[in-house]
C-alpha cells in the first residue's frame, strides 16, 4: 500500500513542525500546519488572530458557561441563534475536521497536529507519527525561538498540556497513546535525520 497522507504530532520544542515541513518539501506534498488557521478563518468569517487563540486549545469552563448563557438568552428572546454564529473552540474543531477530511480526500499532504491522527485514525493509507525530544534539547530550541526572558519550561508545560487536553476533550484519546501512531520518534538534536527516518519508515511500511 502507498501512503497518501502523513500526520505529525509533536511535543512543543521537538522540532516536529519543521520536520513535517522538510518531509512535505522533499515529497512535494502540501503542508497543512499554520495554513489551517487561515483556512478556518476564511470558512468561519473571523479574524485569523481569533482562530489562532483557539488553535489546539480548549475553552475554559467560564467561557463555556457564557456561550451557553448567550444561546439561552437568544432563545428566551425568540431569536434563532445560528449554530455557527458564535465562534469558539467547539466550532473550530468542527471546521478543522472538515478541512482535515478534505485534505485527506485530495491526498499527498502532511498534516500537523489538530487531532488529525484521530480524525483519520481508521484510514489505511494515512501514516501517523509522534515526534518528541529530550527536555534539554527542547529548551535549547525554544530559547532561540521565544522572546527574551521567557520561562521556557513553563511554556513547554503549558503548550503540551493544552495539546493533551485538546485531544482528550474532543476525541477522548490520550495524546501520548502509542496506539494512535505508527511511529513515535525522538528528534534529538538532528531534525533533518529525523525527517529522513520518518520518510524511510513510511515508505518501508507502505
Amino acid at each position: 500500500m502507498t501512503y497518501r497522507v502523513l500526520t505529525v504530532n509533536r511535543e512543543f520544542g521537538s522540532g516536529g513542525g519543521r520536520i513535517a515541513q522538510a518531509i512535505a518539501e522533499r515529497l512535494q506534498w502540501k503542508l497543512l500546519d499554520r495554513d489551517i488557521i487561515d483556512a478556518i478563518a476564511y470558512a468561519a468569517h473571523v479574524d485569523a488572530n481569533v482562530v489562532r487563540h483557539y488553535d489546539e486549545h480548549v475553552d475554559s469552563w467560564l467561557r463555556r458557561i457564557n456561550q451557553q448563557a448567550m444561546r439561552s438568552a437568544a432563545l428566551t428572546a425568540g431569536l434563532a441563534l445560528a449554530e455557527d454564529s458564535v465562534f469558539d473552540a467547539d466550532a473550530m474543531v468542527k471546521i478543522s475536521q472538515k478541512i482535515i477530511e478534505k485534505a485527506y480526500a485530495d491526498g499527498n499532504c502532511v498534516i500537523v497536529g489538530r487531532g488529525a491522527q484521530c480524525v483519520l485514525q481508521h484510514k489505511p493509507d494515512v501514516y501517523h507519527v509522534f515526534v518528541y525530544a529530550p527536555l534539554k534539547q527542547r529548551i535549547v530550541r525554544l530559547k532561540a525561538r521565544l522572546e527574551k526572558g521567557a520561562n521556557v519550561e513553563q511554556r513547554i508545560r503549558t503548550v503540551d498540556g493544552e495539546r493533551a487536553k485538546y485531544l482528550h476533550e474532543y476525541f477522548g484519546k490520550s495524546w501520548c497513546n502509542q496506539h494512535l501512531y505508527d511511529l513515535m520518534i525522538s528528534s534529538g538534536a538532528d531534525e533533518e535525520a529525523t525527517a529522513r527516518v520518518i520518510e524511510f519508515a513510511m515508505k518501508a511500511a507502505g
